[in-house]
């Protein structure tokens, strides 16, 4: 990332994506309301989390950690709706 400006449109795209990702599958796959929901739920924590470490990182290197630790959220919330659409 390479400002601040850029790392809260990125968090901010990637939870967008994943609740309405959730949402599509709740509309098609009713069963599996009870997950999505609770993937959303998920999705808010991580972006509370994330855009509170951001006004908290001070330097290169907390920004630099906060934006390792949203990659790695991502990668996992990816690997959650896809183990959602595999159902």
């Amino acid at each position: 990332m390479a400002n601040k400006r850029d790392f809260k449109k990125s968090v901010n795209t990637l939870i967008a994506d994943v609740i309405d990702e959730c949402f599509y599958i709740q509309d098609n796959f009713p069963k599996l309301e009870a997950e999505t929901e609770k993937l959303v739920e998920e999705a808010i924590e991580i972006y509370n989390k994330l855009i509170g470490g951001m006004r908290l990182a001070k330097d290169k290197k907390g920004f630099r950690a906060l934006t390792n630790e949203m990659e790695e959220k991502a990668e996992y919330l990816v690997s959650a709706l896809n183990a959602l659409n595999t159902k």
